[in-house]
């Protein structure tokens, strides 16, 4: 295989690992943990550093710019694209329907808080604990007759989490941990704290 080829291939390689790294780490971090994920990501990044860094040899050296302009594409993209973004609107609406059922059972009292050593936590039924990501719990809380239902999306190790809540009134009850809020849909909020 010719030189030139070799790097264009390997170009297209790092750039698929990266950007597929992207899409998927929060499903790592959740099916394996942050601590898995921290190696694979500098395993991935090297390998593109690595290979970034021989486009711009050859770049200079035979005037080859197909590899270099899938890596200058893919850093672009890195710093551009809404990779976060897209993963939580495809998390919202492919379980919108089973999260309202989830909310629905915790305002009828069918599912109730289930973990002694916390009040406010619900483990869920296995049908839905792919609803909230660490472990399948929710936190509810409720002031008089409105309710705060909270699915992770990141459960971090002390303090830091995120997910989406449902508000049966627009309040956010646990606010004051809160670092960033985004409404989704009608009663439904992304928050974040970290």
């Amino acid at each position: 295989m010719e030189k030139s080829n070799k790097i264009l291939y390997l170009s297209i390689t790092s750039s698929i690992l990266v950007i597929l790294l992207k899409f998927f780490q929060w499903i790592i971090v959740d099916k394996l943990t942050v601590f898995i994920l921290l190696p694979i990501s500098f395993c991935v990044y090297a390998f593109f550093i690595g290979i970034t860094v021989a486009t711009v040899i050859n770049w200079l050296k035979n005037k080859f710019r197909k590899p270099l302009a899938v890596q200058v594409i893919t850093i672009l993209l890195l710093f551009f694209f809404p990779f976060n973004q897209i993963i939580l609107n495809i998390d919202f609406k492919s379980n919108m329907y089973e999260r309202q059922e989830v909310v629905a059972m915790v305002k009828n009292h069918t599912l109730k808080p289930n973990i002694s050593y916390n009040p406010s936590l619900i483990h869920l039924p296995e049908k839905y604990t792919h609803l909230s990501k660490g472990g399948g719990d929710i936190i509810v809380e409720k002031y008089e007759e409105e309710y705060n239902v909270f699915f992770f999306t990141f459960r971090g190790i002390l303090d830091n989490y995120s997910g989406f809540v449902y508000t049966s009134n627009d309040v956010i009850f646990f606010e004051e941990d809160i670092k960033q809020t985004k409404k989704f849909d009608e009663s439904w909020y992304f928050i974040g704290s970290y």
